[in-house]
């Protein structure tokens, strides 16, 4: 049975909730934004296939606030590294599919130009439609395999993508020299990090915990070998 839109429901509530649980600051006109971007994808998932999940509270635990749960960690990158002293700060949200993460990275952190790129061209539309009727400037879509895009980009993240060697080996001319790869998994990947191609090393590994999903989380840090970074910046 489908379910209604979300004001139907306690959905805005729930994310209310888990917003807070996640310690995260979002104004109440991006909580609506997240609102209508879960709506905007139960009513394209009557057509297209942009999720196997149709229950909006399965799409708010499973997808939305699966997604808020990197804002922390990609805030603390952002500020650690000196990006937002930039004129901007470029994402590259690989196999983006219906835009997880990459539209509620967008709608979170709007000084974050994010770019959502998708072999299928369906889903890539979609994403222009989410930047057009959530009015995300910062966001567009890219129907395109990774391997054509030329970057660079600042960061690189994925999430239910491939592994972890073909994700950054597809990705790697799209990165910036100084740029890091996040890579959103379920347990601890050890054998995808241990077959890592040698342009690639993990610098970090940090758990996630998604409120109201009793499931394993992590975010997988990535960078350049220091010398294919020297390489790059010698050219």
């Amino acid at each position: 049975m489908t379910v209604g839109p979300s004001h139907l429901l306690n959905i805005p509530l729930d994310l209310a909730r888990g917003i807070d649980a996640l310690g995260l600051r979002v104004t109440e006109a991006q909580q609506h934004q997240l609102l209508s971007y879960m709506d905007l994808i139960q009513k394209w998932n009557k057509v297209y296939n942009l999720t196997a999940l149709r229950g909006l509270q399965e799409i708010l635990t499973h997808h939305v606030l699966d997604s808020l749960s990197v804002i922390t960690p990609l805030l603390r990158h952002i500020e650690q590294n000196k990006l937002s002293e930039q004129p901007t700060v470029s994402l590259l949200d690989v196999g983006s599919g219906g835009g997880l993460p990459g539209v509620v990275i967008a709608i979170c952190c709007p000084f974050v130009r994010v770019t959502c790129v998708d072999t299928v061209s369906k889903k890539a539309a979609f994403i222009q439609q989410a930047a057009a009727s959530l009015r995300l400037p910062n966001l567009q879509g890219v129907h395109a395999r990774v391997e054509g895009l030329s970057g660079p980009f600042d960061l690189i993240c994925s999430r239910a993508f491939a592994s972890l060697p073909d994700f950054v080996s597809w990705s790697l001319g799209a990165l910036a020299h100084d740029g890091v790869w996040m890579a959103m998994k379920g347990k601890t990947p050890e054998d995808e990090m241990a077959a890592l191609p040698s342009s690639a090393k993990v610098f970090h590994v940090e758990q996630l915990k998604v409120p109201g999903l009793e499931a394993d989380r992590c975010v997988v840090w990535m960078k350049k070998s220091a010398s294919l970074s020297a390489a790059a910046s010698s050219t």
